[in-house]
């Protein structure tokens, strides 16, 4: 029963690799790619902006460092350092207005994302055009509120556990002592992340028993593929020297690029599978 399992699952990735090509999934990678670099850095501004309204003592750095701090140092300081000159800049009132244009530019790297979640899973989306864009914005203002969350999480914690710290020090230093929380935290947010993205962008229900090994194979392949491309980028790169000024630009276009379509491919994934699903209920 095990090897069928097996062997089930080997075909359906062999399926999704095909689908994968059979629906342009290299450019449908390529146009969230873009999409998502161009809303990055709008979402980050307003995931600033938001945790200023909301609450006071949230770091700048320790939000940023939730949001991209799992990428590749290379790709990850230049997008940091221009949001901490903006930051330290903008005033208020700028931020404000900033704020709610950087929703709607974000909710387009979003609205990208579920046309390509769409298409691997079925094709069409049969809900109208402003509950797809309301679907983003949801999605935008969700990811923002659970990383201000997380961050102030992040900050209270250690803070409460100072209080507890002579009665146990081992679990404060385990937890604490290193960079254990922010690890934790941001596996969590990917996990969360990308189980949304499963379950409401393609615009049809399904359980998460349907969808866990499309979300398995993106995470896995994602911490693989961001681990080689650092190494990749810190030993064999010349962006720089091809790309001058644009280097880091670049390098986030194309890290992004694979995160889409690694994500795209773990969505044909489960689209192959229903369908053996699909015949294994007709017959």
């Amino acid at each position: 029963m095990q090897v069928s399992v097996t062997r089930v699952y080997f075909r359906a990735l062999l399926a999704a690799v095909s689908r994968f090509n059979d629906k342009r999934g290299w450019v449908m990678s390529s146009h969230v790619a873009m999409s998502m670099l161009l809303a990055l850095f709008p979402f980050l501004l307003f995931v600033v902006s938001l945790a200023g309204a909301l609450t006071e003592g949230v770091h700048t750095e320790a939000l940023i460092a939730l949001t991209i701090g799992s990428w590749p140092d290379e790709i990850a300081d230049p997008i940091a350092r221009e949001v901490r000159a903006v930051m330290s800049a903008g005033s208020g009132g700028v931020l404000t207005l900033g704020a709610v244009l950087a929703l709607y530019f974000a909710s387009n790297g979003v609205d990208a994302l579920r046309a390509a979640m769409t298409r691997a899973y079925r094709g069409h989306d049969p809900r109208p055009w402003w509950r797809q864009r309301l679907v983003c914005v949801i999605f935008v203002l969700g990811g923002a509120v659970l990383l201000v969350g997380a961050t102030i999480i992040g900050i209270a914690a250690p803070l409460y556990f100072r209080f507890v710290i002579d009665t146990a020090p081992g679990l404060y230093l385990a937890v604490f002592g290193s960079e254990t929380m922010r690890q934790t935290l941001t596996l969590l947010l990917l996990l969360v992340a990308v189980t949304s993205c499963h379950v409401w962008l393609p615009g049809y229900h399904r359980r998460v028993a349907h969808i866990w090994p499309g979300i398995l194979l993106t995470v896995l392949c994602w911490g693989v593929a961001g681990f080689g491309f650092g190494y990749y980028l810190d030993r064999f790169s010349s962006y720089s020297a091809t790309y001058a000024g644009l280097a880091g630009a670049m390098s986030a276009l194309i890290f992004l690029y694979l995160m889409s379509a690694i994500l795209i491919l773990g969505a044909e994934l489960n689209g192959a599978l229903g369908d053996v699903d699909r015949k294994t209920d007709a017959v």
